[in-house]
């Protein structure tokens, strides 16, 4: 049996990573998996990131975070939910986070580095990092990593892959994400906590 340091997963997120990659089996051949599928999910980011956004601006409780300024944006904020729009030069800026998001998740080597990266999407939709008046319910990032997760699979299946190749890449980004979300999820867990 392993032993494992709960009061270190809650402070420490590389030891967090290393125990949700081995207890989920996420591992090298999964970041192969991913890293060999940018040629085809690289040309869908774009088509990947407008569908996200219409989606996120369909609902008042997704669309409202994007009227107060973004963290890192200096240009004219929407006034209202009623002048928001997909061409608005706000929304453009954080299809480009998302873009350079999802270039990352097939380009990067899922080192250190790339562990604080993906802890740090977590921690942005918060209050403790980015922007202060932002607070993203953590129901609708658990609906954005969803909705990412089913646009990612309809990519994958429609590749032109062989089944055995298709069922991995499918598996590897299910462990991704699930890892992406967990590291969501325990920035929200630490704001109830403190």
């Amino acid at each position: 049996m392993h032993s494992i340091n709960e009061e270190k997963l809650e402070a420490d997120v590389l030891y967090r990573f290393q125990y949700l990659t081995e207890f989920i089996g996420f591992a090298d051949d999964d970041v192969k998996a991913i890293q060999a599928f940018a040629p085809y999910l690289g040309p869908k980011v774009p088509e990947i990131v407008d569908k996200t956004y219409q989606k996120l601006l369909q609902y008042d409780a997704t669309a409202r975070h994007f009227v107060p300024r973004q963290h890192g944006f200096d240009g004219d904020t929407p006034v209202d939910l009623a002048t928001l729009s997909g061409d608005h030069p706000q929304i453009k800026f954080r299809k480009d986070h998302l873009n350079r998001y999802l270039v990352q998740l097939i380009g990067r080597s899922y080192d250190d580095k790339m562990v604080q990266y993906l802890d740090m999407v977590g921690k942005m939709h918060t209050p403790k990092a980015g922007s202060k008046e932002l607070s993203i319910p953590l129901l609708q990032m658990n609906g954005l990593m969803g909705l990412l997760s089913e646009l990612l699979t309809d990519v994958i299946l429609a590749a032109t892959l062989n089944t055995e190749t298709t069922a991995r890449t499918l598996r590897a980004f299910g462990k991704l994400l699930w890892i992406q979300n967990d590291l969501i999820n325990r920035h929200y867990a630490s704001q109830l906590n403190s």
